[in-house]
C-alpha cells in the first residue's frame, strides 16, 4: 500500500471533503439548470422529474418512502405527486402493507415520459470526457456516498 491509497487522517481528510463540497454545490445548481432547461419542453419540473424517475427505478413507493430516498419532505413530494397526477403520469393504487399509505406508481404515460428524458440525458452525459474510468465512478460514488451517510442525521422535514 502506497502513501496514496493509505486512509487520511481525519483532519486532512476534512480538508478534502470540503473540496468535494466545494464542487458538489454548483455542479449541482447547474445540473439542476440543464435538467430544467431540457424538460421545458415537456412541461415537466425538476421535482416531479425525481418522483418519475424514483418510481422508474424503484417501482410503487409511498411518499414518505420517497421523501426518505430523495431527502425531501414529504409535503414537497406530495406536491410533485399531486403534480404528475394531473398529468395523468402516476396513479395512487391499494398499499396491501400499509392502508392509509398509498402507493404512487408510473401511469403508461407517465413510463413513456421518464424514458424519454432520461434517454435526452444519457446522450448528453455520453458527452463527459476527461478518460473516466469505472474505478474513478466507483471512487467517486463510494466517496459521496460516505458523506450522505455522514449526514443521516439531518432532519428533511
Amino acid at each position: 500500500m502506497n502513501d496514496v491509497d493509505k486512509p487520511l487522517p481525519p483532519d486532512d481528510l476534512a480538508r478534502r471533503l470540503t473540496d468535494v463540497y466545494d464542487l458538489v454545490g454548483p455542479l449541482y445548481r447547474r445540473a439542476q439548470r440543464s435538467v430544467e432547461q431540457g424538460l421545458a419542453a415537456e412541461g415537466l419540473s425538476v421535482g416531479v422529474r425525481a418522483v418519475l424517475t424514483l418510481l422508474h427505478r424503484g417501482g410503487p413507493m409511498t411518499v414518505p418512502q420517497m421523501g426518505r430516498a430523495q431527502s425531501i419532505s414529504r409535503q414537497f413530494v406530495q406536491r410533485m405527486v399531486n403534480d404528475a397526477a394531473a398529468r395523468g403520469l402516476v396513479e395512487s393504487v391499494p398499499n396491501p402493507a400499509h392502508r392509509r399509505s398509498s402507493l404512487i406508481r408510473l401511469t403508461p404515460d407517465g413510463s413513456s415520459e421518464i424514458a424519454s428524458v432520461l434517454e435526452r440525458e444519457h446522450a448528453l452525459l455520453r458527452e463527459v470526457g476527461g478518460g473516466l474510468t469505472d474505478s474513478d465512478v466507483t471512487a467517486c460514488l463510494r466517496v459521496l456516498g460516505a458523506m450522505l451517510t455522514a449526514l443521516d442525521q439531518v432532519d428533511v422535514d
